[in-house]
């Protein structure tokens, strides 16, 4: 609720400063997302206190989930005003962390592994920069596609600013949290809600400049997706993007919903 207004009833409130201090965020943001109406305050109090119920702190804690994203804060305005369930945002939410936290496990493996070769003397390998940016897959790219796809999707990814690269990385850590929430609710690989997430990933590969479906050719698109529905799955490094701790096989469920979607002639052509 806007100051000014009535204060509704809660049952408990939290002072700015309570906020700031439980949070780490400073009285000042508080008081600029309030004013941007990001995250107005329950209601203000006596001497002007702003209060904060406990919707306004789960609000919160979206945005900086969001923000942690990379998302700006007129992006992270649009996406906290939506409609929808708010617990059902936040299983999206940890989702999204629980493929943050995958990600980070593979990157301390690495150095862990890197550390045990450098006591032991051995030879650096592939698997020590696991984790790590795009660039790991290069060989692996221009061995199937060709060293110019690699090339061109390299120089978009560096053409990107460091806001662009992260706004890119949370729609594709979103839509590996769709698809293992997918997964774990049991839907079948032909079903709509199957569909509607191929469809999504197969934009996302149609979007991407340097992948052999950029280039529009429906027959190459749908070998292109076909042979990385089985990538996922064969590879531990790609299946580990779809996997949580209750969805081990998350990386089948994509693969066959997209061979699925493949098959049902939805790339045209």
């Amino acid at each position: 609720m806007h100051r000014g207004h009535a204060p509704r009833e809660v049952t408990v409130s939290w002072t700015i400063q309570d906020v700031s201090r439980t949070t780490g965020v400073t009285s000042r943001t508080l008081r600029h997302y309030d004013a941007i109406g990001l995250l107005p305050a329950s209601f203000v109090g006596p001497g002007g206190i702003r209060h904060y119920d406990d919707d306004a702190l789960v609000r919160l804690q979206r945005i900086l989930l969001l923000k942690d994203l990379g998302l700006g804060l007129a992006a992270i305005g649009e996406v906290v005003d939506g409609d929808g369930d708010v617990v059902a945002h936040l299983r999206t939410h940890l989702e999204l962390l629980e493929v943050e936290r995958a990600a980070l496990d593979r990157r301390i493996g690495a150095v862990r592994r890197t550390i045990e070769a450098r006591e032991g003397e051995e030879p650096m390998t592939s698997d020590m920069f696991d984790g790590f940016d795009h660039t790991q897959y290069q060989d692996e790219v221009s061995e199937r596609w060709g060293s110019e796809t690699y090339a061109a999707s390299d120089r978009w990814w560096r053409g990107l600013t460091p806001a662009e690269q992260a706004a890119f990385k949370a729609r594709v850590a979103q839509l590996s949290a769709d698809w293992i929430a997918a997964a774990r609710d049991g839907e079948a690989p032909d079903g709509e809600r199957a569909r509607e997430l191929s469809a999504r990933h197969i934009a996302w590969l149609t979007a991407t400049p340097g992948t052999p479906a950029a280039a529009g050719d429906p027959e190459q698109t749908r070998a292109y997706v076909l042979g990385l529905a089985e990538m996922y799955v064969a590879d531990p490094r790609f299946a580990r993007n779809y996997a949580a701790d209750d969805v081990p096989d998350g990386a089948a469920f994509v693969r066959d919903a997209l061979t699925a979607h493949v098959a049902s002639g939805a790339l045209g052509g």
